[in-house]
């Protein structure tokens, strides 16, 4: 008796630690979330003032036609992956590499993260760079240095497609792994959006093909960025998420080994007794 409670006080302490440890990684989680939902505001304007920009200038000139616009066949595509650095996050990395498993045809994988470049390393995929990027590192610099890689590949016919797997950050508690189409593009502005472009009578210099097409490797570039900051703001809430409800469930295993324990001290007590009484007795 005396054994096992000794190897429940051991186990109590064990547990004890291990809910220090999820503890501290939850409050860690907590206290960049705030930065990380800023990046996540200021990203998303500057996709959407280069996406306005792009559908003015197809809406100005309907006869622009450029190579970023339109396949005829998708033969490969390139698949850009962003994960996590770490585990303990809880099904975060799992839904994006699932979410990319999904993809049918021939992918070249340019993964952003540490799990992402492991897992694909793995799996033998053909790989965009050899170069591991770290996702919570990357900074708007390489998002652009990136973008020109991404964007020269795809002029050049090495791939016909480009899509980006990553996790929509909707809220602390709501994270969703999702396919975003990149290139080529798709545009269509509506009828009110070419009658207001008639009107503004905006000249391009040279031409609103160049225009258009130098607009691009930005566009995607904030794509990216963006893409980058939402699946670190995703992975910090999903890990938030996960060490609480770690911890709590350590608590509820710390309660009920002290009911363990505190039935074993009874136990052990009571036999004592028990011999003490039956030892006056003779």
């Amino acid at each position: 008796m005396a054994g096992s409670m000794k190897d429940i006080k051991l186990r109590i302490k064990s547990v004890e630690s291990t809910m220090q440890i999820t503890k501290a990684m939850e409050l860690v989680a907590s206290s960049k979330m705030r930065r990380a939902k800023e990046r996540v505001e200021h990203s998303r304007p500057y996709f959407e003032t280069l996406y306005a920009s792009l559908t003015k200038i197809a809406a100005a000139d309907p006869r622009t036609r450029n190579p970023y616009l339109r396949r005829d066949e998708i033969k490969r595509t390139l698949l850009i992956v962003i994960a996590g650095d770490r585990g303990l996050a809880g099904g975060y990395n799992a839904n994006i590499f699932k979410q990319a498993d999904a993809h049918e045809g021939p992918v070249t994988v340019l993964p952003i993260g540490k799990r992402a470049a492991e897992h694909f390393a793995q799996h033998g995929a053909e790989l965009f760079t050899q170069e591991v990027l770290l996702a919570a590192d990357i900074s708007v610099g390489e998002c652009f240095q990136l973008s020109r890689s991404i964007t020269e590949g795809f002029l050049k016919g090495e791939y016909d497609a480009v899509k980006i797997c990553y996790t929509r950050f909707d809220s602390m508690m709501t994270q969703t792994a999702t396919t975003l189409e990149v290139l080529p593009l798709s545009i269509e502005p509506t009828e009110e959006q070419k009658a207001e472009a008639r009107r503004s009578q905006i000249l391009y210099k040279p031409s609103s093909e160049e225009v258009f097409r130098a607009i691009i490797p930005e566009y995607v570039a904030g794509i990216v960025y963006g893409a980058v900051c939402e699946s670190v703001a995703s992975e910090l809430a999903a890990r938030r998420t996960a060490m609480d409800a770690a911890t709590k469930n350590a608590g509820e295993m710390i309660d009920h080994l002290n009911l363990y324990y505190n039935r074993a001290r009874q136990a052990a007590i009571t036999q004592e007794i028990t011999e003490i009484v039956a030892g006056a007795e003779n």
